[in-house]
């Protein structure tokens, strides 16, 4: 779960670059509109989405001009479906213009993200798996993205490096072995989760005795999956990991792993069609 605060941070400083970078000193084309017309308008949605971003949208329009007023007829999480109106506005008719690409652009993009991990949230629903994303996030969005898979139903892993140790090959390797990895993991942060990535059973076995909370079975045959579940028996959680793709989703699911994790969530990005039309 991303810390409230830390998201706004990250929320107002991003909104804010995003803003720099498309009005830079000024938007001439809002200037051909006087400057004392009031407009209203709404956005609505070209296709079947699930929502994320409501509040950089708010963000956007605080920033650009107070005055402005948005009245929301969805929230985050929702699913609305073509020509559905997610919100109206009315405001200076100057700065509805001006921050309509960053606003739309900002709700577009994690809509997006919220889209994609509803539809594969729903091919694992009839299981007790939780999906993950990664962190193959686009760089400088990394905690709008996150939060937006949360609104898909899907879950964060690590946040970023600092949080959780996730001990892979060349840790491994670096430090002579999954025991010596684990065991200084434990030294270093006491009470912080020790995640050990795997491409074996016998791997698993180590990771299991040097007393990994979380494994991850990296590229494991649906085959192999099912024995590491049967030899872990609950002594830790298990993470597929690698290359599961929507069609392989629920097979992978249906194994008894804890966790699958899907760099796809927040990497393969395809924007939600959406419009701002003006009354």
């Amino acid at each position: 779960m991303i810390p409230a605060e830390l998201l706004r941070q990250s929320r107002v400083e991003t909104v804010a670059h995003s803003l720099r970078e498309d009005i830079g000193d000024g938007d001439i084309t809002a200037q051909l509109i006087p400057a004392d017309k009031q407009a209203t308008g709404r956005v609505i949605t070209r296709e079947r989405a699930t929502i994320a971003g409501c509040d950089w949208v708010n963000e956007v329009f605080r920033q650009v001009d107070p005055e402005v007023v948005l009245e929301w007829r969805v929230k985050d999480g929702d699913r609305v479906g073509p020509d559905q109106v997610l919100f109206e506005m009315r405001g200076p008719a100057r700065s509805l213009l001006t921050a309509e690409r960053a606003a739309l652009n900002w709700l577009q993009t994690l809509s997006g993200v919220a889209t994609v991990c509803a539809g594969y949230a729903d091919k694992v629903a009839h299981t007790g798996v939780r999906l993950l994303d990664t962190r193959k996030t686009l760089p400088g969005l990394r905690l709008a993205l996150k939060y937006a898979v949360t609104c898909g139903g899907c879950f964060n892993h690590r946040i970023g490096l600092w949080d959780a140790f996730l001990i892979k090959e060349n840790h491994i390797a670096a430090c002579g072995s999954i025991a010596k990895a684990v065991s200084e993991a434990h030294r270093i942060a006491p009470g912080r989760p020790v995640e050990v990535e795997t491409e074996s059973l016998d791997e698993l076995e180590q990771a299991l005795s040097a007393g990994a909370d979380i494994i991850m079975l990296d590229e494991f045959s649906l085959e192999d999956m099912r024995k590491a579940v049967a030899l872990t028996q609950g002594r830790a959680r298990l993470e597929a990991s690698g290359g599961i793709t929507d069609q392989t989703l629920a097979p992978v699911a249906e194994t008894g792993v804890d966790y699958i994790s899907i760099g796809a969530l927040t990497k393969d990005i395809k924007a939600i069609d959406l419009s701002m039309r003006l009354d």
